[in-house]
């Protein structure tokens, strides 16, 4: 099968009879074998019953509707689960994604042999408040993932070798940040491409402000995963015993001043007076507990399945 199509929804009956048939029109017109997976993430109005019909006139098309609302990256990773095609192509369903990109996408994957294709929104027609947030958020992933050649990392319109959606797990919240998986996961050939961004014709956007407070957090989290989910010592075992050795020499220090100048009978607070001396306590205590928290990670880490998961690219 040529390209697996895969859109999450929530509440979109309006849209996906229109989606439906502009898609199998380009697929029609370009001669691709085809599959068609919609994702109901839970939707309260009529999109599963729209959904059974449209599998009913059209055999391409799939459907798995959850028992309730998990989020579109729960979504997205059921999905990428049940593909066959060789190019998983996903998309909104609200009409913003245009099925027109899809050969041009297609080609770039089975062609120039690329891993991953994410779209670029250019030109948006989103408030202020969603475009501004939305800069500052792909700049800091860009400086963070260390992907410089990527726009948009959010944009809903990507396209993937088979082999990416078959090797990375999409959790939580972190679909905006695909693209940095699959290179934390060895797919580095990642390009973008300007795709049309078209208004919403049905419904209401399902997301608010709080997906960018959300958004950061999650990068931090997969940065963190990403560099020490297999060695979490590397990072609290060192941070800590930096802490234990600068507390413990900010306090031997203090104790070695104090017995010369007893010694030279040089009048001197006691060290228990100095505000410095509990500083460096605290901070050979917090050296401590970040050396305890690596230790017991590392003993997690050791004790996990998915230790020694490694992605095989190739094998003779």
């Amino acid at each position: 099968m040529n390209i697996s199509i895969v859109i999450p929804l929530l509440n979109e009956d309006e849209s996906l009879p229109e989606l439906h048939e502009w898609i199998v029109k380009v697929m029609d017109e370009h001669k691709y074998s085809y599959e068609i997976l919609f994702i109901d993430d839970g939707s309260k109005d009529k999109s599963w019953s729209v959904i059974e019909g449209l599998a009913a006139k059209n055999p391409a098309v799939r459907g798995i509707k959850f028992r309730r609302n998990y989020g579109k990256s729960a979504a997205l990773n059921v999905g990428f689960a049940a593909t066959k095609g060789d190019v998983v192509i996903t998309m909104d369903a609200d009409l913003q994604d245009s099925p027109d990109e899809i050969p041009e996408l297609y080609k770039m994957i089975m062609v120039d042999d690329l891993d991953l294709v994410s779209g670029w929104k250019q030109k948006r027609y989103d408030p202020l408040t969603k475009t501004i947030p939305t800069k500052l958020f792909n700049w800091a992933t860009r400086k963070v993932s260390g992907i410089n050649n990527l726009h948009d990392f959010n944009c809903g319109l990507k396209a993937y070798k088979k082999d990416v959606v078959k090797s990375i797990e999409v959790y939580g919240e972190m679909h905006r940040y695909i693209p940095v998986i699959a290179k934390w996961a060895g797919f580095i050939k990642i390009e973008e491409k300007v795709v049309q961004h078209r208004e919403r014709k049905y419904g209401t956007t399902k997301f608010g402000l709080e997906r960018f407070i959300n958004g950061f957090l999650d990068l931090m989290s997969i940065s963190f995963v990403s560099k020490f989910g297999k060695r979490p010592m590397h990072f609290f075992g060192l941070w800590g015993t930096i802490f234990f050795f600068l507390g413990g020499i900010v306090s031997l220090i203090l104790i070695v001043e104090k017995l010369y100048k007893s010694y030279a009978h040089i009048h001197t607070r006691n060290v228990t007076d100095q505000p410095l001396f509990y500083l460096a306590l605290v901070a050979m205590i917090i050296g401590t507990q970040l050396f305890l928290a690596g230790f017991l990670g590392e003993l997690i880490s050791r004790n996990s399945s998915e230790r020694n998961n490694y992605l095989i690219e190739k094998e003779l």
